[in-house]
């Protein structure tokens, strides 16, 4: 075991208990990486170690209805609100008045929730392949070939048919969508069976898919500009989101920079690790001085 390996404990977090891995000098800057659908902290395994030896303290939760972490019953437990409030009283329950915020899928969309929200929490935050929250649908409308590749949203809008077809075989249609979906060798026979075993877990698969019912809910649009350093990486050969989704995202943002990946597809730290390493740990160990808007490539 090396000093940077993460160690893992579960927490109370309001009302809930959050399992977390952390790892990085305990007075680092306190930075939270926030896993996307379907995948627990190990999402970040390549990166938390990278991060803590260049003297960040990085936490990684399993999001609420994931991995150990508690998974509340119904639909609007998973609303976008609750989520970003998971993030803030885990900060609070760790003592974190201001921190530094990553979020790859899912946890994109609620890291820029979490900025919008709580601006006077966040110091910076990264993104990887996950539109604003706000930019999603009229996007969409406006190019019917994004709706196409989001056609899975709506079917897991159904009651019971995604939870049957999402756990037989012990989750194959899981484990195809991951490697099918990425570049090959991105996902290790043993990724995919710690995941399995995470998806197994009673109830588990029903808490993920409330994630996406719950967008259907009712919810207030963000409260204005995105004024804190914000940074997009973007695999450009995502299956599910289009290129386009990181520009419009941008145009929220008063001091931000996107980086797009030409070779990655939706799983970039992944299938770039050392590249993402380099650019998150360019970014997030960078002092007050703010980002230039501007777009770059591999």
């Amino acid at each position: 075991m090396t000093p940077t390996d993460p160690t893992t404990r579960r927490i109370p977090v309001r009302g809930l208990t959050l399992n977390i891995a952390e790892s990085g000098p305990a007075d680092g800057p306190p930075t939270l990486l926030l896993h996307g659908f379907p995948e627990t902290w190990w999402a970040w395994r390549h990166q938390i170690g990278p991060l803590a030896a260049a003297g960040l303290r990085v936490v990684a939760p399993d999001q609420r209805g994931y991995g150990q972490s508690s998974r509340p019953e119904g639909i609007p437990a998973y609303h976008l609100d609750r989520l970003a409030e998971d993030v803030i009283g885990l900060a609070d329950a760790l003592g974190y008045d201001r921190f530094r915020l990553v979020g790859h899928d899912w946890g994109g969309l609620v890291a820029w929730w979490v900025a919008s929200r709580y601006p006077d929490r966040v110091e910076r935050v990264a993104i990887l392949n996950a539109p604003h929250p706000d930019v999603f649908g009229a996007y969409a409308r406006r190019h019917p070939s994004q709706v196409l590749r989001s056609f899975y949203v709506g079917l897991f809008q159904l009651p019971g048919l995604p939870e049957a077809l999402l756990r037989a075989g012990d989750c194959a249609a899981l484990r195809r969508a991951l490697t099918r979906s990425s570049r090959p060798g991105a996902f290790s026979p043993h990724d995919l069976d710690l995941y399995a075993a995470a998806w197994r877990r009673p109830g588990a698969i029903t808490a993920m898919l409330n994630w996406y019912r719950a967008l259907r809910l009712p919810r207030d649009a963000a409260t204005g500009p995105i004024r804190l350093p914000v940074l997009v990486l973007w695999g450009e050969r995502d299956t599910a989101l289009e290129r386009g989704l990181a520009a419009e995202s941008l145009r929220l943002c008063t001091d931000g920079a996107v980086r797009y990946f030409p070779a990655a597809t939706h799983w970039l730290q992944h299938e770039e690790a050392q590249a993402v390493n380099e650019a998150l740990i360019g970014f997030l160990t960078a002092g007050s001085a703010g980002l230039s808007a501007h777009t770059t490539s591999d």
